[in-house]
């Protein structure tokens, strides 16, 4: 047996087995490598970043597991969203009506769930109560989301994703692990999937689940840092949180 030609023979396929993993280890977040921040600026002639120029995520109806992501020939369907997270809010939002019309701006909002835009605290609100909603269900009156600013790879703008109550736990329990092992969430790549669930009435829905798939490099990991803070110090966060927080 030509054990040399043997050994070539099973190095190159090392070596063909690896190549997809290093290539997604050294992915192209060009925010990250050009001038991005000073684009930004000169374009938006150092106004806040508005609302209208994000591209917006949100969770999908009825159990559906496929992501709708809005691209330049229109929505595109996604299994997965793939990108480091600059940063989030968690807005809520209450609305008078039990129905209100899409677009509908809400009766009262928070950008952060625990003090209202009047003042008043969250927790002492009777709207916070389980079971405020209607009654018949355990759902809250006033409506509690996650929102994620996800950069991804061939952007200098991110991705918002609308994290449904229904998945808030999960998120901050992936965060929360991230920090006990002092990890910042913008220091990894973090991949977002769906599985389908059921509610106690019966009706599907879907949950999210967070991963992180890469730990940044060092170097990486100071410019996500850097770019996530300037970044949001573009953005007009009393805008976000009003928009967000719209019926829909």
């Amino acid at each position: 047996m030509d054990t040399e030609n043997l050994k070539t023979r099973l190095e190159d396929k090392v070596i063909e087995i690896q190549r997809p993993i290093e290539a997604e280890n050294n992915s192209n977040y060009i925010a990250l490598k050009n001038n991005a921040l000073e684009i930004i600026r000169s374009n938006l002639k150092n106004q806040p970043l508005s609302f209208e120029l994000f591209d917006i995520v949100k969770s999908p109806s009825g159990g559906t597991t496929l992501f709708s992501v809005p691209g330049i020939s229109g929505d595109e369907s996604e299994k997965e969203l793939t990108g480091i997270i600059l940063d989030y809010t968690t807005p809520r939002a209450y609305w008078d009506t039990p129905d209100p019309v899409e677009g509908t701006p809400p009766v009262c909002l928070s950008e952060n769930s625990i003090i209202s835009h009047d003042g008043k605290a969250c927790a002492r609100c009777p709207y916070n109560d389980f079971g405020s909603k209607d009654g018949d269900s355990n759902a809250k009156a006033c409506k509690e989301s996650v929102l994620l600013f996800l950069l991804r790879p061939n952007s200098i703008i991110p991705l918002l994703v609308r994290i449904p109550v229904t998945s808030k736990s999960r998120f901050l329990k992936y965060s929360t692990r991230l920090l006990s092992t002092l990890t910042p969430i913008n220091s990894v790549v973090t991949k977002i999937t769906l599985d389908k669930a059921t509610s106690k009435g019966g009706k599907p829905y879907a949950l999210f689940n967070f991963e992180a798939v890469r730990k940044l490099t060092d170097e990486e990991a100071v410019k996500a840092k850097n770019y996530a803070k300037q970044f949001m110090e573009i953005v007009s966060a009393d805008e976000v949180t009003h928009e967000m927080a719209a019926a829909g």
